[in-house]
């Protein structure tokens, strides 16, 4: 009989490039453990282990550094590597008498190891200036930046529980700022600028229209040509109307910025999962370097750092001593604008253990 896994639709069947080790012991994992920081180590029931070095990548990686990273792990793992959800590389082995001087490659190369247990992981992001056509503030830069700060906390297990930071350059959110512990998002503040010359030959209307997920944008006759309007109360700032006509722009380099959300998490570990919730509603765009950006989540990272209990997350700790506390410890206002009122679904939505009947 054929094997069924083998097709040549999707993506080749995932087993074909697991380790051996983990091959031999899938779902038989006894437990593991975190040897220091960024090495952990699994032990199957069969007394098998196998060792992960973890270490930061930046994401948008150059093809010599792919390279760079295939190569170590053909010298000490067998060819065998793993980039996590959050971006960090994790090299596979075996070989525990390999792990140091894996290590020493991989720093000296300049990717430093660390972000397991107590610590901050790699910041996921999103594209920003590179790629992305709607971002408000550029992603990798900001990450860079805010990293070099923190650096010793990626590199440290000192935090009071692992601190989860990711990045967005638009509300449209292909980071996941919608649940870590602390989230940088890049906002609009204005409502697209229409170019009404330009936009009956570049786009069509219909479409436009059907764009705006809030309705704002309406057909529109201007100086005898059909064009469009759009109803700023409704606008949300999504950048969608962009997406699918270029007259509608929506960068604006005076009035794009940057906010940080806080709280969030996918973990149901002693509390339910948690959405983030706005901090510092704006921040401006100051690049290479960002220095407002940078100072506010590293405030945010040392107060928790500081004050928060063994095993206790961002959103926890905040609950604990209350939001209007929290602000006034981070220095910053605490206004009528950072309530939030919205209970999304209720109990439909939720899925969690920690949902009681």
């Amino acid at each position: 009989m054929a094997d069924e896994r083998i097709t040549d639709i999707g993506p080749p069947h995932f087993e074909q490039f697991l380790p051996p080790v983990i091959k031999e012991n899938y779902g038989k994992w006894d437990y593991h453990e975190i040897l220091k920081p960024g090495v952990m180590v699994h032990v199957g029931e069969s007394g098998d282990k196998l060792f992960s070095v973890r270490a930061a990548s930046p994401r948008l990686l150059a093809i010599t550094t792919v390279r760079k990273f295939a190569e170590i792990a053909d010298k000490y793992c067998d060819g065998f590597l793993r980039f996590t959800s959050r971006n960090n590389v994790e090299f596979l082995l075996s070989d525990e008498s390999k792990i140091e001087p894996l290590i020493a490659e991989v720093e000296a190369y300049g990717f430093p190891v660390g972000g397991m247990g107590n610590s901050i992981s790699n910041i996921v992001h999103t594209q920003g200036w590179v790629h992305c056509h709607s971002a408000a503030s550029d992603a990798s830069g900001v990450v860079k930046a805010v990293m070099d700060e923190l650096i010793d906390q990626f590199k440290e297990m000192k935090l009071p529980a692992k601190l989860r930071v990711a990045y967005a350059c638009c509300l449209n959110m292909c980071g996941a700022v919608h649940c870590s512990d602390i989230a940088i998002l890049g906002v609009h503040t204005r409502a697209p600028v229409i170019a009404h010359d330009d936009l009956p030959k570049m786009c069509e209307i219909p479409t436009l229209v059907a764009s705006c997920p809030t309705g704002a944008i309406r057909p529109k006759t201007i100086d005898g040509q059909q064009s469009i309007e759009i109803v700023e109360e409704q606008c949300m700032y999504c950048g969608n109307c962009f997406t699918v006509c270029p007259a509608v722009k929506i960068n604006n380099p005076q009035t794009d910025g940057v906010s940080i959300w806080v709280g969030g998490k996918v973990s149901n570990a002693r509390t339910t999962p948690k959405f983030s919730k706005l901090a510092v509603p704006f921040l401006p765009n100051n690049p290479p370097r960002w220095p407002e950006v940078v100072e506010a989540v590293k405030k945010i990272v040392e107060v928790y750092a500081a004050n928060a209990r063994k095993h206790e997350r961002m959103g926890e700790w905040i609950e604990r001593i209350g939001w209007p506390k929290f602000f006034e410890m981070i220095d910053q206002p605490f206004t009528k604008y950072h309530i939030d009122d919205f209970k999304h679904a209720g109990e439909s939505f939720t899925r969690t253990t920690q949902l009681r009947h």
